[in-house]
């Protein structure tokens, strides 16, 4: 896939000007960033819990070789 670029950016941007006018655009870039902000939130939050299950694995195996 190609790089959008500047050109591709502006052309984008005069177009969300234009439908959504000028009034709306802060409104939808807030609403965009507390998306991206919650999604970045959760994903880290599932990889903090398959850290911490991986680890509780390795401590039961570990528990399992000492014991026998």
């Amino acid at each position: 896939m190609p790089n959008i670029g500047v050109p591709g950016l502006i052309l984008i941007l005069i177009i969300a000007l234009i439908f959504f006018g000028p009034a709306k655009l802060p409104e939808l870039g807030r609403a965009a960033g507390q998306t991206l902000r919650e999604f970045k939130n959760s994903t880290k939050g599932l990889m903090d819990d398959a850290t911490e299950d991986s680890k509780v694995d390795e401590d039961a195996e570990k528990e399992k070789m000492i014991n026998k």
